[in-house]
């Protein structure tokens, strides 16, 4: 006997580089993703709930009306700065859904939360979540437990902007004449921008200034084979990211009971997600080692989609009243009505 199809949702993803929609039938995403290209401004109270909308509603409408549909069974959006700037859209944004969209299911989540089920799913383990920035986000079923993510002036250590940070600071030891300096990064850095005298000049005054030193990342990664200071900073960086891992990884089971979700032996999991670990082999190498030792109880298994795939697994649960995944209301809010 075989069942009803499973409904049909629609998955978000609010990030830096604006905001991604997709309707999916369960989990099977149906077409491409609507994207657009400018992200969602962030106002006293946040993120800016109104100019989400604004940009959502058309994306979601359009691919609501290419599918023939009137409204989705669930929605689900991961929006970058969710845990602290997430205010504004836990107050307004379900009921505006429900109104614009007449929906009556909606989960808000951390983009950390959307990018670790996308990797791994309703399972036990720990993700690390690296691109401009880092988090590293793990959970045992309970509860969600995240260390660092808290931006470039304060954390985010191995992140890219960290990484290229350190690779233009050692550039300009080497071009200062001062002990740990790079001259291979140095050489980098003026191809890349310019007399050094003038880089202060260039960058502070950015407001795009995490972007701007994690394109400087690559160039770490490029000297890491013939330089040695360059492969100590990718060493650091693997150092910081197991440290973050290691600190929110839930422990083993025991004694899992019979096909339960942590696996056999009751491992958790970890995975990597995320652009900065397209830098291959010279950040990768090091950082497996590193968890290899830190956490050599964790399983590391490759991540089995992105944040969009995340939010298309949480809405698809959502819909079918099995979701899995702690409630926290900085992390996963959900609103859902029968």
């Amino acid at each position: 006997m075989t069942g009803a199809e499973p409904p049909v949702v629609l998955a978000v993803d609010s990030g830096g580089s604006g905001l991604r929609a997709v309707l999916a039938r369960g989990t099977e995403v149906l077409g491409e993703p609507v994207v657009s290209g400018e992200p969602v401004r962030t106002g006293a109270r946040g993120i800016d709930a109104g100019q989400l909308l604004e940009r959502l509603l058309p994306m979601a409408r359009s691919l609501l009306d290419t599918a023939g549909l009137d409204r989705p069974a669930a929605v689900a959006l991961g929006a970058t700065g969710f845990a602290t700037l997430g205010e504004e859209l836990r107050a307004e944004l379900p009921s505006a859904l429900a109104r614009e969209l007449g929906v009556r299911r909606v989960a808000l989540a951390a983009d950390a939360v959307t990018a670790y089920t996308g990797a791994l799913g309703a399972r036990p383990g720990v993700v690390i979540a690296a691109g401009t920035g880092l988090i590293a986000i793990g959970t045992d079923l309970t509860a969600w437990r995240r260390a660092d993510g808290w931006g470039h002036l304060l954390g985010d250590c191995g992140g890219g902007a960290w990484i290229g940070r350190a690779g233009l600071e050692a550039a300009l030891r080497a071009h200062d004449g001062r002990t740990g300096g790079s001259a291979p990064l140095l050489a980098r850095a003026e191809t890349v921008f310019g007399p050094m005298e003038g880089l202060p000049g260039r960058l502070y005054p950015r407001p795009d200034r995490p972007a701007v030193l994690a394109s400087f990342a690559p160039e770490v990664a490029a000297c890491a084979g013939d330089d040695p200071v360059a492969a100590d900073l990718l060493r650091a960086a693997a150092r910081h990211m197991a440290d973050a891992a290691a600190a929110v990884c839930p422990a083993p089971d025991p004694a899992p009971a019979s096909g339960s979700a942590s696996g056999a032996g009751g491992e958790p999991r970890v995975a990597l997600t995320g652009g900065l670990f397209k830098l291959g082999d010279p950040l990768v190498g090091p950082l497996e080692a590193e968890l290899a030792q830190r956490l050599p109880y964790a399983r590391r298994v490759p991540a089995e989609g992105d944040p969009l795939t995340g939010a298309v697994r949480i809405a698809a649960a959502l819909a079918a009243d099995r979701l899995g995944l702690p409630y926290d209301e900085r992390m996963l809010y959900v609103m859902a009505e029968k």
